[in-house]
């Protein structure tokens, strides 16, 4: 009777628990993260049911699989939402920095038409202030979504954060928990394993458990977050030069440490939606605001450097149209965080602006603490070394002026060390020259007279001229009268710096030979010029900066021949330099790379490659996108075919557990039975 009480008793109990089990799993088919538990049990070594053990139904492979995806569909999530935002503002037609620049060409070419009508003239700087209206919305709004992103990286790192406390924490009770009982913790290690499932979401991760049952948690990069025993890591961002320019680091064992210490993270490899953003950042949104700053200057100076070497109404030479800002070098941790170093952008030169940020490093200083010696290294937007056709990093080193001074640089870019604090070797400053100036230019001029569309020279053949030589074209390439004849005052003189005397005329003394006349009437030079009538002064050995002007002449003149040149007063009605400006629209002065060797494009150009690159990644991206959600619809399948709660399953569960209850409580009954007819026997 013994044996059959204690069979009985131990298959009601067995019963009894698998109910339970079974019940659990139906109460909570709808709880996010719960895994099917399932209760197995051994056989006595006597008889009877032995001990049981209720743990989850997992398949490891599965789950893994599942993170990894959930992983993938977060970076690209991040990414895709992040990118097409920028795509669809690049490619509006509200917004289009090439429907400003259609507009604005448009009009000097309308104007150039009619060089004096004030409406027309006005129109191009009306057009003008439009392009740059364009232009600022487009770096307001992309610096706008910088501000945007570091708010983001706060609020993720804060949340990776508290999951990995989380998790450590876990891993602490998970073992505490287990104690005699053979049961395992189950609401724990659902409970952990759906916050591994919101880190992974976040980033990357690598999850190892041990023999007791805790988890490891490290980065795919290796950098551990979570150790078996329960401490942690906690991720941190750090700024350098640039606050605005956010990067991560690792502060290692942040439990144990007081001041851990702090290890830079592979923001490339960072994956989930962390790694989406920060891709993002340095794939799309940076390149794209030093892009649309490097067509600005592009634009602006180059209209600068031609409306300079025109006339406006006034008569007088031209000025600037576009107001370039200055350039601030941004301390890194120096010697002295008070150092400053200025920058600006070297008139003439905008085709040389590159899309690069610049990182200057003092090498040698003099005995007050005054640069002598500097390395120019160009640096990507994040932070990472321009790489030449060779894969070597760009390096340049220079020669500061001195005492103090504007020191040129490659890039388009000057400097000046403006502080009056010592320097000391390796004191470090950025200069971001693209970044923001689209936000930052401004219209030098609202006065329509003040547009430079006639040239400053005029060439006249004399009347007694004989030949058929007439005038083909002026050409003006410089106006600063300091290496130039353009005394600014509306004439042609010799500036103090100028070794030969200014050339005012050319008198040919047969069809192939001229001199070269200065104002007094004196023979500067003489050349022969066989029958190439071009650049004539270029060709008697003047340069391009002195005089600073030239002209060709077409048909072929004779001996005696001459042609005056002087300044163009009264010739308003010219549109020599307007027809110049509106050139500019096809001509390549936006530098294509770092290389100089390449050749620039056009403005169109430049800003078609942008719209087009982020066009294409966005594109690339929600169709992996696309691709990465269907893996994870099957990994989640896998997954639930395995942990989820079937409740059909569950239901015919339910029914064999209730029948075997009621057989192993029907040998009770039948024991008791035997037991009585026993008791009544012995009576």
């Amino acid at each position: 009777m013994i044996d059959l009480f204690s069979i009985a008793s131990s298959g009601v109990n067995a019963s009894n628990k698998l109910l339970q089990t079974t019940s659990n799993n139906i109460a909570n088919v709808n709880t996010d993260g719960y895994v099917r538990e399932q209760t197995i049990f051994t056989n006595d070594n006597v008889m009877g049911v032995g001990r049981g053990a209720t743990e989850r139904v997992i398949n490891t492979f599965a789950q893994n699989q599942l993170r990894r995806d959930i992983t993938a569909v977060g970076e690209l999530e991040a990414f895709t939402q992040k990118t097409s935002a920028i795509d669809n503002l690049l490619a509006s037609e509200a917004n289009a920095l090439s429907t400003g620049l259609s507009k604005f060409f448009s009009a000097l070419q309308t104007a150039a038409d009619d060089p004096t009508n004030l409406a027309s003239r006005g129109a191009v700087l009306g057009e003008a202030q439009g392009l740059l209206h364009r232009m600022g919305t487009t770096s307001d709004y992309l610096l706008a979504k910088e501000d945007e992103l570091n708010l983001e990286f706060d609020a993720q790192i804060s949340e990776a954060n508290e999951l990995i406390q989380n998790i450590g924490d876990l891993n602490r009770k998970i073992l505490s928990s287990k104690g005699g009982s053979n049961d395992q913790p189950n609401a724990l290690l659902n409970e952990r394993d759906k916050a591994i499932n919101k880190l992974a979401d976040i980033m990357s991760i690598e999850v190892r458990e041990t023999k007791n049952g805790a988890k490891a948690v490290n980065l795919s990069s290796g950098e551990s977050l979570v150790l078996e025993n329960g401490s942690f890591s906690v991720l941190q961002l750090k700024t350098g030069a640039d606050t605005g320019q956010k990067h991560l680091q690792l502060a290692l064992n942040k439990e144990n440490q007081a001041n851990p210490v702090g290890v830079p993270i592979t923001e490339d490899r960072l994956g989930g939606s962390l790694g989406g953003l920060f891709r993002f950042r340095n794939e799309v949104l940076s390149p794209a605001q030093r892009d649309i700053g490097q067509i600005a200057v592009a634009m602006a100076d180059a209209v600068n450097t031609q409306n300079r070497l025109g006339m406006d109404m006034d008569m007088q030479l031209g000025g600037d149209i576009f107001s370039l800002p200055s350039l601030t070098g941004l301390n890194f941790d120096n010697s002295d965080n008070s150092l400053t170093m200025a920058g600006q952008f070297t008139p003439g030169k905008g085709s040389e602006v590159t899309d690069a940020d610049v990182k200057v490093v003092v090498q040698s200083v003099d005995g007050v603490g005054a640069p002598l010696t500097f390395d120019v290294h160009m640096l990507n937007a994040d932070g990472s070394p321009k790489l030449d056709s060779n894969g070597d990093a760009i390096i340049h080193t220079g020669q500061a002026v001195a005492p103090t001074g504007f020191t040129e640089i490659p890039g388009g870019v000057e400097i000046n060390f403006d502080s009056p604090g010592a320097y000391a070797v390796d004191d470090a400053f950025l200069l971001q020259p693209a970044k923001a100036t689209a936000s930052e230019l401004t219209l030098t001029t609202q006065r329509a007279e003040t547009l430079a569309f006639a040239s400053p020279l005029r060439a006249e053949p004399a009347t007694a001229n004989l030949g058929d030589a007439r005038v083909a074209s002026i050409r003006v390439t410089n106006t600063d009268y300091d290496i130039s004849a353009f005394d600014g005052a509306g004439g042609i003189a010799t500036p103090p710096s100028a070794a030969t005397e200014a050339p005012v005329a050319v008198v040919f003394t047969s069809d192939t030979d001229f001199n070269v006349i200065d104002s007094a009437g004196n023979t500067i030079t003489s050349a022969t010029v066989g029958d190439n009538y071009n650049n004539l002064l270029e060709q008697a050995g003047f340069g391009a900066d002195y005089p600073g002007y030239d002209f060709s002449l077409s048909g072929k003149p004779t001996a005696g021949d001459s042609f005056t040149l002087s300044y163009n007063s009264q010739g308003i009605n010219d549109n020599t330099n307007a027809v110049k400006l509106a050139e500019i629209q096809k001509k390549g002065v936006v530098q294509l790379s770092t290389n100089n060797a390449n050749a620039p494009r056009s403005l169109h150009e430049a800003y078609s490659s942008l719209v087009g690159r982020v066009g294409e990644k966005s594109s690339t991206a929600d169709i992996s996108l696309q691709a990465a959600e269907a893996m994870k619809n099957q990994s989640q399948s896998w997954f639930d075919s395995v942990s989820g709660v079937s409740l059909d399953e569950e239901a015919a569960n339910l029914i064999r557990y209730q029948q075997s209850y009621a057989a192993s409580a029907r040998i009770l009954s039948t024991a008791q039975e035997l037991f009585d007819t026993i008791l009544s026997a012995a009576r």
